[in-house]
């Protein structure tokens, strides 16, 4: 069943706590309609072929590590893959009963009333944590699994309502992973640590250039 869909995948990642309650694993989707100013993922907005995926053998290797038990779909917009991350969702709950939170550009009554893509109910009807509405610069306070006030937290069931989990204020965490040449920062980070980090990723890819260019001198 799998087989009949494909993700265009940005980037995953294989446990983190930076992205919802307890080890988690990532999805990343490639291509966004929106451009919101500040974005933190601007190479991720293009609709251009990234990693294509499958989302049963995607599953497999999510859920590789036992000690993951939720997943967390990001981009990017999920929304615009609706039924390949919906087929994920389903696949991944063959393996092990995770929960799942997504998060979106697009209005939960929006999603409903006009769906931006095919599927878009199949995940909703997955989700159990949407955080919903477009990124906000002048209104990100630094807290919550949110990058700005007006953006909202959706309990779609009531698997991750009373975990104890602060979506909305608690204070905010990040990981930095380096691989290689390139840095993935995970997390709905701080302002001040979107900027450091940025300036960080020029400068490593500065040096490098200067490097490789007297090494091959």
């Amino acid at each position: 069943m799998g087989l009949n869909f494909s993700l265009n995948v940005a980037e995953t990642r294989v446990g983190t706590t930076a992205l919802g309650p307890g080890a988690r694993s990532v999805v990343w989707v490639q291509g966004c309609p929106f451009s919101c100013p500040g974005c933190m993922s601007p190479d991720w907005l293009p609709d251009t072929p990234a990693r294509t995926a499958v989302p049963t053998e995607l599953a497999a290797e999510l859920l590789a590590d036992p000690q993951i038990g939720g997943l967390t779909f990001s981009g990017g917009e999920p929304m615009q893959q609706a039924a390949g991350l919906a087929e994920l969702a389903r696949c991944a709950r063959r393996i092990r009963d995770v929960d799942l939170i997504c998060f979106t550009g697009y209005r939960l009554e929006r999603l409903r009333a006009r769906p931006p893509s095919p599927g878009t109910a199949e995940l909703l009807a997955e989700v159990d944590v949407l955080v919903d509405g477009l990124y906000v610069a002048a209104r990100d306070n630094g807290r919550g699994l949110r990058g700005s006030t007006n953006q909202r937290v959706h309990h779609l069931t009531e698997r991750l309502s009373g975990c104890g989990y602060d979506f909305t204020g608690r204070h905010r965490t990040a990981e930095i992973v380096i691989d290689g040449p390139a840095a993935l920062l995970i997390g709905v980070p701080p302002p001040v640590l979107l900027a450091v980090f940025d300036s960080a990723v020029d400068r490593t890819r500065q040096a490098s250039h200067h490097h490789a260019a007297g090494g091959s001198s």
